[in-house]
């Protein structure tokens, strides 16, 4: 049976949040800006949560930077990933050394208060997506896959895996499926060509530990929306690319999901496809569901996607050494930026 990540609503856990989550078939929570009012409310949470249900519980995030960042101070404010590639283009060796510092800082300071995963990095090219845009590194495709590569070996180095997100490529469609069903017509090939190399060029290095499906339809491959398709879950990803890690659906309670009907055809669609975990990001959505999914199963863990600090948890993050140097990196790199932003200000005047 396909596992279960579920939202939960506030800063703190509640009574009816307890039991749900206690449920054989929730794998871990995803957490939210909603569940954030300052380091030390969020590391008695976390805590809560691990002392609860287990150390291979998982707790998941997404850290992206730029727009999508659900941890404010003292976490780092860190830039969109289509800095990455600005940087690349002044000098490659300073974007692959920010590609390096962002995804080092993002990961390191999670796993310090026992976060195990941001869902990064997107490998999306920003080719004209309403809801991708600079979340994706780059227009270019070599660019992605180079800066992907440095991103995902920086999150390793910092002990956690790496989810690469949205198979097969949702940035070349324009519709954003938080609010529509996306539906790209282009033929496979031309979605191999494009898309999908960053996915099969960081799968056959071993840089991909998890794989997040598009809520998208791309008809001339599949009649079936990416997560709810077995021919891409399957026959493209797990037999084609010979992907051997965890695969996960976007989130059950988007627009793009309910493509297939309620929660309940959306979970079934999710466990025919053979998605190892589906996202359920509302604690009224996982009650909806877990509702009618019966107790009497194994429990679903997946340790290998349990995160392994590099920094020492006794003290906070910013306390320690290593982290302020490379912090002080990220701070030099962006401040390269802005000047090479106002050189071509003043060239453009």
């Amino acid at each position: 049976m396909t596992a279960i990540i579920c939202g939960i609503a506030s800063a703190q856990l509640k009574k009816e949040e307890i039991e749900v989550l206690s449920h054989p078939l929730v794998c871990g929570v995803i957490l939210f800006k909603r569940n954030f009012h300052d380091y030390f409310q969020l590391k008695i949470l976390v805590n809560d949560i691990k002392s609860r249900f287990g150390h291979d519980f998982i707790i998941s995030v997404d850290q992206e930077g730029g727009r999508v960042m659900r941890f404010d101070l003292p976490f780092t404010r860190l830039p969109p990933l289509s800095d990455l590639s600005k940087a690349y283009q002044i000098n490659k060796d300073l974007g692959k050394s920010m590609a390096h510092t962002h995804a080092w800082l993002m990961a390191s300071e999670l796993l310090s208060i026992n976060i195990d995963m941001s869902f990064a990095p997107v490998l999306d090219i920003d080719n004209r997506s309403n809801v991708i845009g600079d979340r994706a590194f780059s227009k270019n495709v070599g660019e992605v896959i180079e800066l992907g590569d440095f991103y995902c070996r920086a999150m390793h180095d910092a002990g956690m895996k790496t989810t690469a997100k949205h198979f097969p490529g949702h940035g070349t469609v324009v519709a954003d499926s938080h609010i529509d069903l996306p539906i790209d017509d282009r033929s496979f090939s031309e979605i191999e060509q494009l898309d999908l190399q960053p996915f099969i060029k960081l799968i056959k290095a071993n840089q991909i530990d998890a794989i997040m499906m598009s809520h998208v339809i791309y008809p001339q491959a599949c009649s079936q929306a990416a997560g709810y398709s077995k021919y891409w879950c399957q026959d493209i990803l797990r037999d084609k690319y010979g992907f051997k890690g965890i695969i996960i659906s976007d989130d059950l309670g988007m627009k793009a999901a309910d493509c297939v009907g309620d929660v309940h055809a959306r979970y079934d669609a999710c466990v025919t496809s053979g998605c190892d975990i589906a996202l359920a990001c509302t604690m009224e959505l996982s009650i909806e569901l877990l509702n009618k999914l019966s107790k009497n199963t194994h429990l679903r863990r997946f340790p290998q996607l349990i995160g392994k600090s590099t920094l020492p948890k006794a003290q906070p993050f910013w306390q320690n050494r290593h982290w302020q140097s490379i912090r002080k990196s990220m701070v030099k790199i962006e401040a390269e930026l802005i000047k090479a932003k106002n050189q071509e200000d003043m060239n453009n005047e």
